[in-house]
């Protein structure tokens, strides 16, 4: 029979408190708590780097019955400061699992909690707002609440918050692996291309290999790059990735080196999610923090140039205010959930950038345009 004392706790900032079962590493994990609405994707999603300073609650019940796989690693190390789920995780069931969920998150120093009940602590976070949070594992259920809901209350919050430094490369690198296909699993990328520089704020992987399959030769630098370091590669172009943390934090540095690439160059520039807030601030926009943000796979977005509707994955916490965009600069993009701003270009240019994930394949290929767009605007190398 199996032990029915808790072994983890989840403790808010306001005084609640949950009682479940814990997996994966033990100890404690201080941070800011949202939702993740996707059915799919637990691993991407935990080691998606914009989710640094995050515990995610996932709403669907089933995760962990697939297992994992170091091929579905959107970076080397998991990002998300820890999980909470419904049911306990299951024995993996799949053909390429190579480590089961709990053993996974304990080499990769990160608390999972099941046994949760997730509607009632989803409720919480969208009328509240995302709550800050202490989570903690110990297998003999010993927990000191009044320390965890002070620790909590002590956390300080994403707001005004630079995680790109943390989660960025230390150096530059090349990438040259493209999408998965069968049965070659990712292929590498050759023949001449553009020249892409790629700005990592934490750029996904599945990102650079869309830059790749779209025909671009991607170098990716520290999110601290400069403008001459860019332009010392004499590129066709510039990424901005994804990101965690506060825009206008990261932006203290990013933007500068953004409005110089705009004022002395006329490079091509697309940017995603945190790299389409970083645009936004660079052309005069501002950005917003959200009650709880937009974190999932079924995110109906309209392009308001073409009317179509696409299916897209999303991850922020922070939003573009869309009525901050100046003379010059188009809103291409909105979410049809709450109208909140979703894409951006400059009217002369081919600068253009959006919130959610064209990479992630949630449509599946709904988004997939924008990384050819960039490609269509890059002149090949002489």
């Amino acid at each position: 029979m199996s032990d029915p004392r808790p072994t983890a706790c989840l403790a808010l900032a306001d005084g609640t408190v949950f009682y479940g079962h814990g997996f994966g590493a033990t100890g404690l994990s201080v941070a800011e708590l949202c939702f993740n609405t996707a059915m799919t994707g637990y691993q991407e999603i935990m080691t998606d780097p914009s989710y640094a300073g995050q515990v995610v609650t996932f709403t669907f019940p089933h995760v962990g019955n697939t297992g994992t796989t170091p091929e579905d690693d959107e970076t080397g190390q998991s990002a998300a400061a820890g999980m909470v789920v419904k049911w306990d995780p299951t024995a993996p069931s799949n053909w390429r699992n190579a480590q089961d969920l709990g053993t996974w998150l304990a080499a990769q120093g990160r608390i999972g909690m099941g046994g949760v009940d997730t509607r009632r602590l989803t409720r919480a976070i969208r009328q509240q707002g995302a709550p800050h949070v202490a989570l903690a594992h110990d297998p003999e259920g010993n927990f000191d609440i009044e320390a965890l809901v002070k620790a909590a209350r002590a956390f300080k919050g994403l707001e005004g918050l630079d995680l790109a430094k943390e989660v960025t490369c230390a150096q530059s690198y090349t990438w040259d692996e493209s999408r998965w296909a069968w049965p070659e699993g990712y292929p590498k990328r050759e023949g001449p291309a553009p020249k892409v520089v790629a700005i990592d704020y934490g750029a996904k992987r599945n990102i650079l290999r869309c830059l790749a399959w779209a025909g671009c030769d991607v170098t990716v630098l520290p999110a601290s790059a400069t403008a001459a370091d860019i332009k010392s590669h004499s590129p066709a172009g510039v990424f901005l990735s994804n990101g965690p943390g506060d825009p206008a934090a990261t932006g203290a540095y990013a933007v500068p080196m953004i409005r110089e690439i705009l004022d002395t160059t006329d490079l091509p520039i697309f940017g995603i999610c945190l790299g389409h807030q970083m645009l936004a601030l660079a052309l005069g926009a501002k950005t917003i923090k959200m009650n709880h943000g937009h974190h999932g796979a079924n995110h109906p977005v309209k392009d308001l140039e073409s009317g179509k509707v696409e299916i897209t994955s999303m991850n922020h916490g922070f939003t573009v205010d869309s009525q901050s965009l100046p003379e010059g600069v188009i809103e291409t993009h909105v979410s049809l959930f709450d109208g909140s701003n979703c894409g951006i270009r400059m009217a002369d240019r081919p600068v253009y950038s959006v919130q959610y994930h064209p990479e992630a394949s949630p449509g599946p290929m709904d988004s997939m345009y924008l990384f050819e767009r960039f490609r269509n605007a890059l002149k090949l190398p002489a």
